[in-house]
């Protein structure tokens, strides 16, 4: 997943702010767990996915909403928000603001494991990377990090689907 890779995928200039993100995410406070994209590069092929990469930001403070009960002697942001927070950005991975309005589900999680605990203060890098692409479901590589560190990681299986208009 390293972002620096030599390759002639085109990156994108864009890099999507907290207002962005709200305008391509359903999720609200307390629930939005990216605060910004960093780095945003798509695959090689328009039609397809596969090799869309996408790097995004949390900050964590002591005021998150889980971290008094999670735990009161040592705050620890919930290894399943942690995921959640991995499906938010390759949602972000999978959007295209320009394109047909979609909404992204996690369709399953494979091999999650959990490195080191992330703390009020840390900075959760989030790096996804779009392995399979098979049209309605899409295979998503994800890390997480602080200060260089592996977090979190996992495989996520995403259903795309066409957006329900309300």
């Amino acid at each position: 997943m390293n972002s620096s890779s030599s390759s002639s995928k085109e990156k994108s200039s864009v890099v999507y702010d907290a207002v962005a993100i709200s305008r391509l995410l359903p999720h609200r406070f307390p629930f939005l767990l990216v605060d910004r994209v960093i780095s945003l590069e798509r695959g090689p092929d328009a039609k397809n996915h596969v090799g869309t990469k996408c790097r995004a930001l949390k900050n964590l403070t002591l005021n998150e909403p889980y971290f008094p009960g999670h735990f009161p002697h040592r705050p620890v942001m919930p290894g399943v928000l942690q995921i959640e927070a991995m499906a938010q950005a390759s949602c972000l991975a999978v959007v295209d603001p320009k394109g047909h309005e979609v909404d992204v589900a996690i369709a399953g999680v494979n091999d999650a494991r959990f490195r080191r605990p992330v703390v009020p203060g840390d900075q959760l890098i989030i790096d996804v990377e779009i392995t399979r692409d098979r049209g309605q479901l899409m295979v998503i590589k994800c890390q997480c990090s602080v200060d260089g560190e592996l977090a979190s990681e996992a495989e996520l299986i995403a259903k795309v689907f066409p957006k329900q208009s309300q």
